[in-house]
């Protein structure tokens, strides 16, 4: 995904090494002895998901637990997280200010299949995240061919080097698939010091060959109706319905030379929310990604091989907000990015295994967003 060196940018490496300080108790109705169990503390990586923990936290509850089966499952206060969101992004998405350590719940019985779909542990998770990239490699080249056609050995040693928090391998395995999107000439241009050549100086100035890329991203979009003056006073989310969870790819085109921010990109990914209406269907190609959904029990049903190119050509029946909708917060792998900030270094930096720009949303509205 753009130019890197081998093992990654300066602020790849940040990502991949990113880890959330967690508390994490046993619920008290899963407690049969005493004094009960300490907490667990346990460092999460940002990238990875809370399924992959249950054999680092089990240890700690094992001696405590009443007999039956294990289903481990999170609750933050009192709402069930979803396995299938990475953990960062879940962090991200719940605490507007950062709670240090994120004290979480942990369950090994009941599992809410009324709200969470089934999780069979990691190879759950791992299909999840090899569905996730299929649907990232159709939103960019058109179709998933080469995921699909990954070697077993290839496609388990991308989902250790995930496991383990190896950038180098994940990215000598990721770049097999083809999967490049934009070339960030902006931040080259504002970080190179040295003479440029005229080879490097035409691209800068924005009269080389136009670059356009078609960017994943996963946007989730919490509304907050109560009002507030600090975002640490933000009302914790009760149920997945005050989220809203978009899929709507972003679309740069190379134009002479101005640079494409990720105020560019979120007024195209809200335009709801900016005065502007989405693009008539005829205007729109038949390989044209805008999927508007909730958070729901099928989403990573949705996203099977057999069904992806069905689910990216959804269209979105009505997405609306109220005139009063205003954006209090934007989070962006546990960062609040500056609006102005080049949108290709956004993607090429902050993008998560999957190929997807995952995106944090606060806005502050009156009435909720229909989706």
């Amino acid at each position: 995904m753009g130019s890197k060196g081998a093992g990654g940018s300066e602020a790849q490496k940040y990502v991949w090494e990113g880890a959330i300080p967690l508390q994490i108790h046993l619920h008290e109705s899963e407690v049969t002895t005493l004094p009960p169990p300490p907490p667990a503390l346990i460092l999460a990586p940002r990238i990875g998901y809370l399924p992959l923990l249950g054999t680092k936290i089990k240890p700690f509850f094992s001696n405590s637990l009443p007999p039956g089966v294990d289903t481990i499952w999170f609750e933050y206060k009192g709402l069930p997280l979803k396995w299938y969101i990475p953990t960062g992004v879940l962090f991200d998405l719940l605490c507007a200010e950062p709670e240090r350590p994120w004290n979480l719940t942990v369950h090994f019985r009941g599992y809410p299949g009324n709200i969470l779909t089934p999780c069979e542990g990691e190879d759950s998770a791992k299909w999840s995240f090899i569905n996730s990239l299929k649907e990232a490699a159709y939103i960019i080249n058109g179709n998933c061919k080469n995921v699909m056609n990954m070697s077993q050995p290839d496609q388990l040693e991308l989902w250790r080097s995930i496991m383990d928090g190896n950038l180098e391998a994940y990215l000598r395995i990721s770049s097999k698939l083809k999967l490049g999107l934009v070339v960030d000439d902006f931040s080259i241009q504002l970080s190179s010091s040295s003479p440029k050549s005229p080879e490097s100086t035409q691209n800068a100035d924005g009269t080389g060959p136009a670059k356009t890329g078609r960017i994943p991203v996963r946007l989730y979009v919490r509304t907050i109706n109560e009002d507030f003056d600090d975002l640490q006073d933000a009302p914790a989310v009760e149920s997945w319905d005050k989220i809203s969870y978009i899929n709507r790819p972003v679309e740069i085109h190379g134009d002479g030379g101005k640079c494409f921010t990720l105020c560019d990109a979120i007024t195209k990914l809200l335009p709801e929310l900016f005065g502007e209406k989405l693009l008539p269907k005829d205007d729109v190609s038949g390989e044209e990604v805008e999927v508007g959904q909730r958070l729901s029990l099928e989403e990573t049903n949705k996203s099977s091989t057999g069904q992806s190119g069905e689910m990216l050509n959804e269209r979105i029946v009505s997405c609306s907000v109220s005139d009063g909708a205003e954006i209090k917060l934007i989070h962006i792998q546990g960062i609040e990015p500056k609006m102005e900030i080049p949108f290709a270094w956004v993607v090429n930096n902050l993008m998560n295994p999957d190929y997807f720009l995952h995106i944090c949303v606060y806005v502050k509205i009156q009435e909720p967003i229909t989706i």
